[in-house]
């Protein structure tokens, strides 16, 4: 990544700067890559406060997946299933980024490593080259590493019995469960468990955050744009429905997010957490972030601010397509308003309200049949959500992160009512591109001319040039500046 000093190319790290940040411990590097030692057979992450191991004994990964598939053995201390999530591949786009995306979601699980390729429209031969080329590891044996780390932070940190860690992981049975951790860590799932809380029905994780986080703004954020029903943001925290007939809570704390989920799908539960890390941003980079719009005159107060500002993601694709489309041309408040409505009139409600969370978000066979008038909406407007949730609904369209971005981009542009605006705010929070940007939006505009008298259109792309890869984070910067109070926003003209 550029800036930090560990450079790579094609999977291949530098030793010496993978050596001095193991070195020095240095938190920026965690997740970005492991530490095989030769001596003991085990890998560690860069922060493990085990003794440095001698050069010639140290062996670097780019993920934890090729270290065990080279036979090494995840470290006890440090636990490389604990830590934070890399955001090496946000800025590319490319098909591998869009692979471990689908992997998280359990795609893999589902349909194996051909299901993976055909989503991804390319053979199974290209996809496992482009994998061990890139990750040294190839598809399978990277799906395979991630449902052992997420059985072994559920043997740890939570109460489910064995049987129920076996399915949430991702394993098709508990035999190949016990086998399967035997060979890796050569332990029983027993023998793994940690000290258990004493509630066996929910499901209780700590999601790693790379620091600085600023879960405060992140929380103001969601809190504004928070649909009446479906979410609720308040005493530090956010809760939200889930795809099934439950509660998410997410608690920001001291170096990690607790997730909270009430008796969630078993078999959701990779998603689950992959869709919470998405939706606060929690695999970004706000070091390499920083490094580029803190060098910019225009940004640097706002970076100094809020050092670690994140990207708010989607929990689901549709959903956020749908608040998009809502929110055009219209203030915050009234697009929360008109999302509402939606969700009164074609969502699920739950069997049992839990406070104000009463609905599940509609999806979008849902809204693709629904009668929308009455809601508030033009005709336009209704138009324009309907063939949304059809191209959807048909399978058309993959908000989620899976398709190729610039198809994703042309499908979505080839909607009546769609333009760049919606395109870009899709871009920036569904699909997690970090280089999206809304170039004609009103606020950003004016947040610029507020630092610098000039919020042209024109003006605001060319400075932006200078912010890629991370035009989106300029953009939450931007909007934050509107936000802050106007001492905050007195600052020298550019």
């Amino acid at each position: 990544m550029k800036g930090l000093g560990l450079g790579f190319t094609q999977g291949v790290l530098d030793f010496d700067s993978c050596y001095r940040a193991v070195s020095a411990r240095d938190p920026r590097f965690d997740g970005r890559f492991f530490t095989a030692v030769t001596s003991t057979g085990i890998y560690c992450r860069p922060i493990c406060p085990a003794r440095t191991p001698a050069r010639r004994n140290v062996r670097f990964y780019r993920d934890a997946a090729a270290a065990e598939a080279a036979g090494f053995r995840p470290c006890k201390r440090c636990r490389p299933e604990a830590c934070p999530g890399s955001a090496g591949w946000d800025f590319r786009g490319d098909l591998v980024r869009r692979a471990l995306r689908l992997i998280d979601d359990g795609v893999v699980d589902e349909y194996g490593v051909r299901g993976l390729a055909c989503r991804l429209a390319v053979t199974e031969r290209h996809l496992h080259r482009l994998f061990v080329a890139e990750l040294g590891a190839p598809p399978l044996a990277v799906a395979r590493s991630r449902r052992l780390q997420l059985a072994r932070r559920l043997l740890r940190e939570t109460a489910m019995p064995v049987t129920d860690v076996a399915f949430a992981a991702g394993f098709g049975s508990v035999r190949q469960f016990n086998a399967t951790l035997r060979e890796t860590y050569g332990q029983t799932p027993s023998q793994l468990r940690g000290p258990r809380p004493a509630d066996g029905s929910a499901l209780e994780l700590r999601l790693a955050v790379r620091p600085p986080f600023d879960a405060a703004g992140l929380l103001d954020f969601l809190a504004a744009r928070a649909i009446p029903g479906v979410e609720e943001v308040g005493d530090g925290r956010y809760a939200r429905t889930g795809p099934g007939p439950y509660r998410i809570e997410l608690l920001p704390r001291d170096g990690h997010v607790l997730l909270r989920a009430d008796a969630p799908d078993l078999r959701g539960v990779s998603r689950l957490v992959a869709r919470c890390r998405r939706l606060l941003d929690l695999d970004a980079d706000p070091q390499a972030v920083n490094e580029v719009l803190g060098g910019d005159r225009l940004l640097a107060p706002l970076v100094a601010v809020r050092p670690g500002l994140r990207v708010p993601g989607a929990f689901d694709g549709f959903e956020m397509a749908v608040r998009a489309v809502l929110g055009q041309q219209v203030s915050v408040a009234a697009a929360r308003t008109l999302a509402g409505r939606l969700v009164a009139r074609c969502g699920d409600p739950l069997p049992r309200p839990v406070g104000g969370l009463t609905h599940r978000f509609p999806a979008a066979e849902a809204v693709a049949d629904a009668d929308l008038s009455g809601l508030g909406l033009t005709g336009a407007r209704e138009r324009t959500l309907r063939e949304l949730a059809r191209a959807v609904a048909s399978g058309k369209l993959d908000l989620d992160g899976g398709a190729d971005p610039g198809e994703t981009t042309r499908r979505l542009l080839d909607l009546p009512g769609v333009g760049p605006w919606t395109v870009a705010y899709v871009a920036m929070r569904a699909l997690g591109d970090p280089d999206a940007f809304p170039a004609a939006d009103l606020g950003l505009r004016n947040a610029v001319r507020n630092l610098t008298g000039d919020g042209s259109p024109a003006d605001l792309r060319e400075r932006a040039e200078g912010w890629r890869p991370w035009r989106a984070y300029a953009a939450m910067h931007l909007w934050a500046s509107l936000a802050a109070p106007t001492s905050q926003r007195t600052l020298e003209k550019i």
